[in-house]
This record gives structure tokens, C-alpha cells and sequence, in this order.
């Protein structure tokens, strides 16, 4: 039995999607918080059991029977700790035999703010003594690409992230190399580093789009600082603002870069280029 937790989410619906590609439905347990939330997948013939991350009691029940859990980091920034720590707990609990967890790009070395949670969780899952692998993800195509209107509408793309490269893959790429992993065997121990095969600044994104749209886009590259008040002055809450100014400076460091195609090697075949996903965020 194979179990998602966050399995109402966008990855982890993903990653459902690539697994019934290979693996029979009732060999799959969907972990969500609102069940009523996830009737869709029952009818594909899915498990679905509840488990809330911030509800420990939930989860050693949910983990009944699982012979592998793919542990998807909670969308709950700053929480993150205590969640994860709970779910590793059940896991043990319930005899999990091996347990995957989508961390971030060199979570050990990344300056990100982000990096700091997802370090406390490997270093939680080094302790647990669970078999366990380190789906190591880099940033999504997509986490660009839904500023791809505004930014035709305004003319500019804003960051923080200078000239730095940016190794990002569309969020699929990433459910399917879990699901691969996740019906492989000899995981246990696995590090991956997965990013994209490809490359780019953010004057290379805004060039891209402005091509495909015809429109004049350019690379606006401001201060960490003021970039998080030009996020807040647009209507992101503060700590989000602060967030993606902090990964855009860490990214002119070069901690969104990777150049060992791992990701590319899981799926065997090229990640999705940046070129296709701006295109699918620039239709009607």
C-alpha cells in the first residue's frame, strides 16, 4: 500500500495521477484533511482516509497498513516542524517500511529562509531510524509562470534574484520522478537534488515571455527589501512577501540552480522547459 499525504494538493493529486498510470487504485491511500474535499478520487477507486497534520491522533490510523508514505511537505510555513514531526512519529508507530519526503534543493547548504524546516525534518528522519529518501525538489515552472499575465498586462517582471540561474521543472515532472520512487526498491538512503535540465535568469523569463506574447516585458531587479514592500503594495500578505524576496535573493546566490539532471535521469526523458509552461499560462 502506497499513501500521499497533502494528497489533495496540486502535487500530490499529481502524483496520484502518474502512479495509477502503473499501480492499481486500491493499492492507493489518499492522506487529506477534508475527505468531503477528495470524493473525485474515491471514485477512481482510491482510499481516502483523513489525516491532518496538526491532529496527531489523526495520523497513526491513517498510517495503518502503509508499506510506503510519500510525506509532502506541509503548505504551512513556520508549522512545518511539529507536522512533520508528527506524521515521522505515526510512521514509526506503524511499522512504515519506507518513507519519502519532498524536501527542498540542497537543504543542507541553501541560504532560503524555507531551507531551515526541511532540515529539521531530515534531520528528524536521520533520527527515526525509518528507511526513508530525500526527494530533494527545486522550484516549479509554475512558481513564475502565474505572474506570467500580470506581467504582459505591466509590462515588467519583478525580483531580487539578479543573474542568477534558475533550474525549475513544471510541478508534473516532479509528481512523476516521487511516483518512480515510490514503486522502485532499493530507495532507502536516496538523496536526489531534482531540478530541471534547463537553466535561466529572470531576464531570460521576461525576454520569453515578452517573445510569446508579443508584448514588451523586461527584468526589473530590485533590493530584497523593496521587492517584499513591492509584493505587500500589490496584496500579499507580509510573511509571503518576505518569503519569495528571501528565495529570489537566495537564487542570485545560486540556490536554485543545479546542473546534475537527476531529475531528467528519474523520469527518463528531458524535464518540461520554461519555454511550454509560459505558453500554457499565456492562453485564454
Amino acid at each position: 500500500m502506497i499513501a500521499i499525504t497533502g494528497a489533495n494538493g496540486q502535487l500530490g493529486r499529481l502524483v496520484l495521477d502518474a502512479l495509477l498510470k502503473t499501480i492499481d487504485p486500491a493499492e492507493l491511500i489518499a492522506l487529506v484533511r477534508d475527505p468531503a474535499k477528495a470524493t473525485d478520487l474515491r471514485a477512481k477507486g482510491i482510499e481516502i482516509r483523513a489525516a491532518d497534520y496538526n491532529k496527531p491522533e489523526t495520523l497513526t490510523s491513517a498510517l495503518k497498513g502503509v508499506d510506503r508514505l510519500l510525506l509532502i511537505s506541509s503548505s504551512e510555513v513556520g508549522q512545518r516542524r511539529a507536522q512533520h514531526r508528527a506524521v515521522i512519529a505515526a510512521a514509526q508507530a506503524e511499522g512504515v517500511a519506507l518513507l519519502a519526503y519532498t524536501s527542498l534543493l540542497h537543504a543542507d547548504t541553501s541560504t532560503l529562509g524555507l531551507a531551515a524546516e526541511h532540515r529539521d525534518t531530515e534531520q528528524a528522519l536521520a533520527e527515526s531510524g525509518l528507511s526513508h529518501v530525500l526527494l530533494r525538489n527545486g522550484w516549479y515552472n509554475e512558481n513564475y509562470t502565474a505572474s506570467v499575465a500580470p506581467a504582459v498586462e505591466h509590462g515588467v517582471i519583478l525580483g531580487s534574484a539578479k543573474e542568477g540561474r534558475i533550474s525549475s521543472a513544471a510541478r508534473a515532472d516532479y509528481a512523476e520522478a516521487a511516483a518512480s520512487v515510490l514503486t522502485q526498491d532499493g530507495q532507502a538512503g536516496k538523496i536526489y537534488e531534482l531540478a530541471g535540465d534547463d537553466s535561466y535568469t529572470l531576464t531570460e523569463l521576461a525576454a520569453e515571455v515578452a517573445q510569446q506574447s508579443g508584448k514588451a516585458v523586461a527584468y526589473n531587479d530590485l533590493p530584497q527589501a523593496q521587492y517584499k514592500e513591492a509584493l505587500v503594495s500589490i496584496g500579499l500578505p507580509d510573511e509571503l512577501a518576505a518569503m519569495l524576496a528571501d528565495s529570489d535573493a537566495a537564487a542570485a546566490k545560486g540556490d536554485l540552480y543545479d546542473g546534475s539532471r537527476q531529475l531528467s535521469q528519474l523520469l527518463g526523458r528531458p524535464t518540461t522547459p520554461i519555454a511550454p509552461s509560459v505558453s500554457a499560462a499565456l492562453k485564454p
